[in-house]
């Protein structure tokens, strides 16, 4: 017969905390902490492997279930001493929710349960206090009536107002006896008119209802969203924990609280909490009172106090962790009613993991563990100051989107690069909102303080771009109209205009009218000592993708070894250096595209040149003794052309062009499906003079740095390769200008060609093209695209279908933020296979978003990779998660050794 329920109580417990997958978070640490010898409540705990059953088989409960619950109420009644429903001496218990993973505040809890009319007398007698007694009964048929019924809540709390206002008192402690009994009559009453049914007296329907109810709890909306944004999954379900209740709303020596045993907010080791006197434990939670912080109460009750300290002691001495502790006084006795891992900030995550391991209680390995990809990520931005009014905030919301890039921003309204980049000069500070952004605003994205679009996902041009930056990014704002004619937004009834103040919370995906405050969080001196042993362990490379002098520099200070992907087409429409010369980079590239012949074209080019060799220069510096990937031109020659007519005849007149000869070459460039057309390594193939003015320009400023002592370690990369012989004559022609320039100047230059694999043909013939290639690079957001059908830009319509488990749940996560490991990973480990059989000290990393993924680059690790890429802003995270897979690695060795 199959165990569905575990009890524990007296000290004993069937269980204990390594039990969380079966007993839930809460049960686990309800048995571990009776085991221990803390004062727990008795009680019993419903498996997780109960509620998965209980989907699984259409919402019905194992056969088995009620005459184990039936047993095991039986037992709690012996160890208490009470009963259910008794009239003179009534058990009450608590029926709260508890899965393997911490959902705070996401799922249900009961109080109070095993009240009625009769029971109720009983504990008014026992407690010598009518009152108090028929405050818990209102609180049960109020908990009972919405969490079980769903009946609103604000109804009941309207009642529960009208009565305190008849009364003439604020607070429910003033509220008396005969207040609570009247208002129970009236909710009860509320129940017969909104169900049909009379308030369930009989303690064991009551059971089961809350059953029902904490199970339900499971597949709730917050809850599933919860999970998805948490990215947890795998899990069973939800316990169900069914507790003796203890009171701390027994009087003035009773009370309840909350507290962590290091502050949460700092890391600090102090004491932290709250407690309310003579209140129940949703009152802590539900800010129905103001609490009082925890050092009051070693004033109030002092031995109590003492107590608790040693429980806290105890307690995260037996964890080795950060805990967060609820618990109630009831006459002076203390009970532990909870025990987990506590949240903490991003700041606190570093302190406390870097102070215990100073302090022994966890090794540097166990503490770098403890560090999640999301903690180093949010350390870094800006955020709205939480001295704000929350209600404030909330009625400034204009909109909502995807949280694309974490962060706050404030700024000026503006509906085009153009005019981001003019107000920017005049030093105003802009938000760039676009339905969709395209390598023609790259300018205006860049001077922007945060980037709003109506269309999009996490890997959209916006999102990417911007994460690069570490730039506030909010996408798929999909209430937004914009109209670009007027300059005007408008959002769910209100209008903005050009020039208005907006605020982005790219945390929360949330848009806001108005200037907010930002504060920018401080780096704890923990993250520095952190990040030392992370780099200390971790044996993967970690490169940066940057396209500018400042990203490199930005991207050394995070701890990048290199650059891995370096686009050289941004250089084409902004001078980062000299923001007021774009001008003339955007005209060359046009008048190159626009160019007839191959001498035109020649000498469009030569325009170029220059710009770029600057720009290698600046990165070549930053960038000094570590190895620099440049890929050459990759997009369509069709994003670098205006679209309107408007800029067609600006651009025609400004080239000494017929409008037409421009609109008719733009024509010409249109293709049905660029991603997969004349782009890449394709465009060098048809117009080698772009190749050749673009390794000239690498090279040039190679040897221009290494005169000047500057070391430089150029590695020049061709993109969308998909056969050996196509990569022979891209490798000749590009040794040609370089091998030529280096014998000219006499230096002594060392330099790599190599190819991005981001084609499954790629990855399929990988070993002939490594007779050609010195390096590969995986592209694998075009290999993505490439191997799943998907276009990356417009799968963000049903992707969250597909990844959502309430809908299609295809997905475990969008393949473009985390890589596809069994159909892209197949295809990568087949190509790093292969490749290294002909060239075996063949160099191989990645250079897509995923390059940025935790669980990506852990891929990547034990796939045998060298380095990985990652925007500068995700370069710490990288590195992280690199040192995170040598201690996984080597507990998977343990573990297979045993």
């Amino acid at each position: 017969m199959t165990k569905w329920v575990y009890f524990f109580g007296a000290s004993k417990a069937e269980g204990d905390g390594t039990w969380r997958d079966l007993l839930g978070g809460k049960g686990a640490g309800l048995a571990e902490m009776t085991k221990i010898g803390l004062p727990v409540p008795a009680g019993f705990t419903i498996s997780t492997e109960a509620c998965d059953y209980y989907y699984k088989n259409g919402k019905k409960y194992p056969a088995e279930l009620k005459k184990q619950v039936a047993a095991n109420v039986a037992r709690l009644e012996k160890v208490t001493g009470k009963k259910l429903g008794d009239p003179k001496s009534p058990l009450l218990v608590s029926v709260r929710s508890g899965s393997a993973r911490s959902m705070p505040g996401m799922m249900e809890t009961i109080l109070n349960l095993g009240l009625n009319d009769r029971s109720v007398q009983g504990l008014a007698q026992g407690t010598n206090n009518e009152r108090f007694a028929y405050d818990a009964y209102r609180r049960f048929v109020q908990m009972y009536s919405t969490v079980v019924m769903g009946l609103p809540k604000e109804d009941l709390e309207h009642r529960l107002s009208a009565m305190k206002h008849k009364l003439g008192v604020k607070e429910d402690t003033a509220v008396s006896a005969s207040g609570w009994k009247e208002l129970v009559q009236e909710y009860k009453a509320n129940f017969r008119q909104r169900t049909g049914e009379d308030f369930p007296e009989d303690p064991i329907d009551q059971l089961w209802g809350a059953i029902g109810a904490v199970f339900g709890s499971w597949m709730a909306e917050k809850a599933v969203t919860y999970r998805r944004v948490e990215k947890i999954t795998g899990l069973l379900g939800t316990a169900v924990n069914v507790v003796q209740m203890v009171f701390g709303n027994t009087g003035d020596n009773s009370g309840t609280g909350v507290c962590f045993t290091r502050d949460p907010s700092s890391g600090e080791k102090i004491f932290y909490g709250d407690y309310l006197v003579n209140a129940q434990g949703e009152d802590v939670v539900a800010g129905i009172r103001t609490p009082m912080h925890l050092s009051e109460m070693k004033r109030a009750m002092p031995k109590v106090y003492a107590q608790l300290e040693k429980v806290r002691v105890k307690l995260e001495k037996h964890y080795r962790d950060m805990q967060d502790m609820e618990f109630t006084v009831e006459d002076g006795t203390l009970y532990m009613l909870q025990t987990r891992t506590g949240k903490r900030t991003p700041a606190a995550a570093f302190r406390i993991a870097v102070d215990m391991a100073n302090e022994k209680l966890i090794t540097k390995q166990e503490a770098i563990e403890r560090i999640k990809p999301e903690d180093i990520e949010r350390l870094f931005y800006p955020v709205i100051d939480a001295k704000v009014d929350r209600r404030s905030l909330e009625s400034r919301i204009l909109a909502k989107g995807i949280n694309a890039v974490p962060g706050s921003a404030v700024g000026k309204v503006v509906f085009s690069a153009n005019k981001a980049e003019e107000w920017a000069t005049k030093g105003d500070k802009v938000i760039l909102v676009r339905r969709e952004t395209s390598p023609e605003d790259v300018g205006g994205m860049a001077v922007a303080q945060g980037i709003l679009t109506a269309t999009g996902g996490k890997t959209s041009h916006a999102a990417v771009v911007a994460r690069g930056w570490g730039k506030c990014c909010v996408v798929g704002a999909d209430a937004l109209n914009i109209d670009y004619k007027t300059s005007v937004m408008t959002t769910n009834g209100k209008v903005v205009k050009e020039g208005d103040w907006l605020t982005l919370d790219g945390s929360e995906g949330v848009v806001y009218s108005g200037e907010m405050p930002l504060v920018v969080p401080e780096l704890p001196k923990s993250y520095a000592t952190l990040m030392q042993w992370v780099d200390e362990i971790r044996r993967l490379g970690v490169r940066t993708n940057a396209d500018t002098p400042q990203d490199a520099r930005k991207a050394r200070e995070f701890g990048a070894e290199g650059i891995g992907l370096c686009r050289t087409e941004h250089m084409f429409f902004t001078d980062f250096e000299q923001p007021e010369r774009s001008h003339e980079r955007q005209r060359a590239i046009q008048e190159m595209i626009l160019a007839n012949t191959k001498e035109d074209r020649v000498k469009a080019l030569d325009k170029l040149l220059p710009f770029q060799r600057r720009d290698f220069i600046g990165i070549f510096k930053a960038m000094n003794g570590f190895p620099v990937t440049i890929r050459l031109i990759d997009p369509p020659l069709h994003e670098f052309v205006p679209h309107d007519r408007a800029k067609q005849q600006e651009l025609a007149k400004e080239l000494k062009l017929d409008v037409e000869t421009v609109a008719r070459r733009v024509e010409q460039l249109h293709e049905a499906n660029p991603m997969l057309g004349h782009r890449g390594c394709r465009l060098c193939i048809t117009y080698p003079e772009i190749l050749e003015m673009q390794v000239r320009a690498i090279i040039e400023a190679a040897i221009e740095c290494q005169k000047g002592g500057i070391k430089v370690l150029p590695e020049i990369m061709h993109p969308l390769t998909l056969d050996k012989k196509e990569l022979s004559i891209l490798e000749q022609a590009t040794r040609r200008v370089a091998d030529g320039l280096i014998a000219k100047s006499g230096v002594k230059l060392s330099y790599l060609v190599g190819t991005m694999i981001e084609l499954p043909r790629a990855a399929l013939l990988a070993d002939e093209i490594a007779e050609v290639a010195e390096f590969f690079s995986f592209g694998t957001n075009d290999l993505t695209q490439t191997t799943m059908g998907l276009s990356r830009d417009d799968a963000g319509r049903f992707l969250p279908d597909y990844v959502d488990e309430k809908k299609a749940g295809v997905f475990s996560a969008d393949p473009f933020q985390s890589l596809d490991t069994k159909g892209v990973g197949m295809l990568m480990r087949w190509g790093i296979e292969k490749g290294r059989k002909t060239r075996s000290k063949l160099k191989i990393g990645i250079c897509g978003e995923h390059g940025g993924d935790a669980d990506s680059v852990k891929f990547c690790h034990t796939s045998g990779m060298d380095y990985v890429s990652a925007s500068p802003f995700r370069v710490p995270i990288s590195r992280l998660a690199a040192a995170q897979a040598v201690i996984e690695e080597k507990l998977e060795v343990r573990k297979k050794r045993k």
